[in-house]
């Protein structure tokens, strides 16, 4: 027994919005043997574009049943039948959710007729309920209004029914099926390219602009675990309609997936990314002499045609390697940019109390020295499968690139190495990740 649902609504998120109609058709298989038609007062204002879209007025509902009234009969009606609507997981998600306000818990199976259509009548250019009606020669009357698409959807669904020979409703009905979980607009042949490897996976939209990037050891669960998950609130329901197409990038580990995940996300800056998305200046630290002829030391953004002693994309680093050189060659701290105005006017120590000869033989020294802790080194990471070495180079402190090495050969030499290397544009996360790997993993330091 299937039940053929349609709804509208006041909007097209279930978490903060209501239901105004519900149909529901009770089909054997052949022909629908029972209705269940009502408005439904949703208890929040309909706003102006949807009573346009639906013709359903706040007046029209303000006597009709709340949801709670109804919600017995409507439970009664679908927990044990297959739930069949156009593109399921919006209708489907907005009754659970209702239902579960009040009391039950909805798991039924489910049906969509956007995806059963795609395979059962291939080849037609839309697969929205007007566009297919029409190229099949349905006849839809009461059109946006929940019984009329209900109508329309029966008819359809008797069609995909009687012109199903190669058994694709049963297939989908089985519930080791995963493809019912899957964004309508989204064909599953590309569901079904991602593989069990790690990678970066990109979901795109219907104009083919990158709206999310992720990464994963494993492309094909991480991928379905976002469809699994049918959250009725706004962003994931805009999330999931909004997906039309996957692409992926395999990589030889996690971590190379890491990496590639936050370079990608800085440069495509997709709409539904969050974490790893903001803009990161640059700081340096400049030296220059005073008026007079001390050479000072001070933090500022990094600007053009400028040469920095160090750069990073944190203040605080900046500061400490300041204050590590103060304690090591007894310099200024105020002649380091270090000190507030109010410490800076009752300061006296001893590297101010130095001539500007003496005192900048000292601070050329330090100088050397910030220059030359700016590390190069590459972290290896063996993949014991297939005796390969991935590498991760950072060069002077940023990230320079990354690559896949069929044996060591090459690790002793930098320039050889970098050969060898994708290169990639630095960020401040990928560099203080690799920072901190190192300590842990297989490093190599080379020599300035």
């Amino acid at each position: 027994m299937y039940a053929i649902v349609d709804i509208e609504t006041t909007g097209g998120h279930a978490s903060a919005n209501g239901i105004t109609e519900i149909c529901i058709l009770i089909h054997d298989g052949h022909k629908v043997i029972h209705r269940y038609d009502t408005l439904i007062n949703p208890q929040i204002s309909i706003p102006p574009f949807i009573q346009s879209y639906t013709n359903i007025t706040n007046e029209m509902v303000s006597n009709a049943p709340v949801f709670g009234d109804v919600a017995s009969d409507i439970f009664d009606l679908l927990h044990d039948k297959i739930f069949v609507a156009h593109s399921v997981n919006f209708d489907y998600t907005f009754i659970q959710h209702q239902l579960k306000q009040h009391g039950f818990t909805l798991n039924a199976a489910k049906l969509c007729t956007v995806r059963l259509s795609r395979k059962i009548f291939a080849g037609f250019p839309s697969y929205s309920l007007g566009n297919l009606c029409a190229q099949l020669g349905i006849t839809v009357e009461n059109r946006h209004r929940a019984g009329g698409d209900a109508d329309a959807t029966a008819i359809l669904f008797s069609m995909l029914l009687q012109n199903d020979t190669e058994g694709h409703i049963t297939q989908m009905k089985k519930k080791t099926n995963g493809e019912i979980y899957l964004p309508s607009h989204l064909n599953k042949e590309e569901f079904d390219k991602l593989p069990h490897s790690p990678g970066v996976y990109y979901f795109y939209d219907k104009d083919g602009k990158i709206i999310y990037i992720g990464k994963a050891k494993n492309l094909r669960k991480r991928v379905a675990s976002h469809f699994s998950n049918n959250s009725p609130r706004k962003r994931k329901q805009d999330f999931i309609k909004n997906i039309t197409n996957i692409s992926f990038t395999l990589c030889t580990t996690e971590l190379m997936a890491i990496i590639l995940e936050s370079i990608e996300i800085k440069q495509h800056w997709p709409q539904y990314n969050r974490a790893l998305k903001f803009n990161e200046k640059t700081y340096g630290v400049y030296d220059y002499c005073d008026q007079a002829g001390v050479i000072r030391l001070g933090i500022d953004d990094l600007k053009k045609n400028t040469v920095p002693v160090m750069t990073s994309h944190n203040v605080g680093t900046l500061q400490l390697k300041l204050w590590e050189l103060v304690k090591q060659y007894d310099l200024c701290p105020k002649y380091c940019g270090l000190l507030t105005a109010e410490q800076i006017g009752n300061h006296t120590c001893a590297g101010c109390t130095l001539s500007a000869d003496e005192y900048n033989k000292t601070v050329n020294e330090a100088i050397d020295k910030l220059i030359n802790t700016q590390a190069t080194f590459v972290i290896t990471e063996p993949v014991y499968l297939n005796n390969q070495t991935c590498v991760y180079m950072v060069d002077e402190g940023k990230f320079y690139g990354m690559g896949t090495l069929e044996n060591n050969s090459s690790l002793q030499d930098k320039e050889q190495l970098k050969q060898f290397l994708t290169r990639y544009k630095s960020n401040a996360f990928v560099e203080g990740m690799l920072i901190r790997l190192a300590e842990s993993m297989n490093c190599i330091v080379y020599e300035k």
